[in-house]
């Protein structure tokens, strides 16, 4: 009965022109989809959106006045100080004109092709938790990424390469890590895989290790062959177990990589004139300690070259990330001292590798179909904090979007003359509106992509969620 209904609801998927060969879809699967795959750009510690997307002259006329916010303000840090102008001056860009600062300004390329939504809240300002809202719909731990429930609807487009590919910083994770892109209770094999684009080994234990001298050919074929067997006879007394299903088909995938990984990875290939418009410097291996343009430049431009081979060769989520929680030293956007110190570099470098990708995409024709979703866990407030900080702000920040399905050169919702909070308060735009979009435009029903778990029919957007039909082509 099971398989009869997993066939007609395949049957349906073709006949909606909604299936590719050899590809099973979730029956959540009923719109056309627009696109096909998505890139996910995620800013790591609060991206200020006052100070790149959303101006606010008010704050110009303004600076170094007491703030007033006319109410009481529980700010994280007590970032209450005086009104602080933009920290950059704002140009207007595009038959659209709008207006972006000096750090992001190589966006404005492709400003007209860009919806900016101004008006986003978030429900923590606490950044573990606002970072698990944008990346998996829920503020506690434990819950699937959305690159899984991609990976879970929609299948692979190359069984030799991971459905759903992270693209860390390259100095470390951001809050959560692992978190923001496991499985949760969805199974294994939905997890995100973790790509290091800039190590001698962009995938961890994809080889054996050189001390193994042991290994060839011929042992390893047989060496997978016995865990084959030792597996499958592990299974027949454990029917149904998905931990055990994926670790299998995570080997199975790991030999497929071998040979299909190194190819997709190997940016060296590419033609100078690709490398110049990523800003890599094929020469440069090492710069100064402290966080510099360049530096951010070369790794988010590595980054995001990566992720457009990756994408062609059929993976359908890939996640991107712009800044570090752990380890040291952490460089992130979490600006509470000097927003000029950090946003500078992180900002001017993540603009640059955007707008690379973007236009990469477009020339190749792929952006017709691929999704280019930017985000950060939540904005930063208009008043200062020790001078030339900003506090977090949860109230009101910035996403925009970029690719198939998109109307550009649009904003939709506005932030208040401070951008402290939603100009409509009675209608702001969550992130369960965000992935619902995003899920519409895959061609996924975003109330019918569920698991059961733990007696609840689970989804990404939780009972939230409505499609942003006003940034819709």
């Amino acid at each position: 009965m099971a398989l009869a209904a997993m066939l007609a609801g395949d049957r349906d998927a073709v006949a909606a022109g909604t299936a590719e060969a050899g590809v099973s879809l979730h029956p959540a699967c009923i719109y056309p989809p627009k696109v096909k795959r998505v890139v996910q750009l995620f800013m790591a510690g609060a991206a200020s959106h006052i100070d790149l997307w959303d101006y606010k002259p008010d704050l110009v006329k303004h600076h170094g006045k007491p703030s007033g916010f006319g109410e009481p303000v529980e700010a994280f840090q007590n970032g209450l100080g005086p009104w602080l102008k933009p920290i950059w001056d704002f140009k207007p860009y595009g038959q659209s004109g709008k207006l972006l600062s000096t750090p992001v300004m190589a966006l404005g390329d492709v400003a007209d092709q860009m919806a900016f939504i101004h008006n986003m809240v978030s429900t923590s300002g606490v950044h573990s938790a606002a970072t698990l809202l944008q990346t998996t719909g829920f503020v506690l731990p434990g819950f699937p990424g959305a690159g899984c429930w991609v990976s879970y609807a929609l299948g692979s487009m190359n069984d030799n390469l991971p459905t759903f590919v992270v693209l860390p910083d390259h100095r470390g994770y951001g809050s959560n890590g692992v978190k923001n892109w496991d499985a949760g209770f969805l199974p294994s094999q939905y997890s995100g895989t973790v790509v290091q684009p800039a190590a001698d080994e962009p995938l961890a234990d994809l080889r054996p290790h050189k001390a193994a001298t042991f290994v060839n050919g011929a042992s390893d074929a047989a060496a997978r062959d016995l865990i084959g067997r030792l597996n499958r006879h592990h299974l027949e007394s454990r029917e149904g177990d998905s931990r055990l299903e994926a670790r299998i088909q995570s080997y199975e995938l790991a030999a497929k990589m071998q040979l299909a990984a190194p190819e997709a990875l190997d940016l060296a290939s590419e033609p100078e004139h690709v490398l110049k418009l990523y800003g890599l410097d094929r020469a440069r291996t090492s710069w100064p300690s402290q966080i510099n343009a360049e530096e951010e430049t070369h790794h988010f431009g590595l980054r995001c070259l990566a992720a457009r081979r990756l994408l062609e060769r059929g993976v359908r989520f890939v996640q991107i990330w712009s800044g570090n929680d752990n380890g040291f030293p952490r460089r992130n956007w979490d600006s509470h001292e000097d927003v000029e110190r950090d946003h500078g570099p992180l900002a001017t470098g993540m603009a640059r590798g955007a707008a690379a990708l973007i236009k990469d995409l477009d020339q190749r024709g792929l952006l017709e179909d691929t999704l280019v979703l930017w985000t950060t866990e939540f904005g930063r407030m208009p008043s200062s904090q020790g001078g030339k900080g900003r506090d977090h702000n949860p109230f009101v920040f910035t996403n925009w979007l970029c690719g198939g399905g998109i109307k550009g050169g649009i904003v939709h919702g506005e932030s208040d003359q401070w951008g402290y909070k939603p100009l409509d308060r009675d209608h702001p735009t969550t992130v369960h509106d965000v992935h619902a979009t995003v899920m519409r435009l895959l061609g996924v029903e975003h109330t019918k992509l569920t698991w059961r778990h733990n007696g609840i029919d689970r989804r990404l957007t939780d009972v939230h969620g409505h499609v942003i039909s006003g940034i819709l082509s």
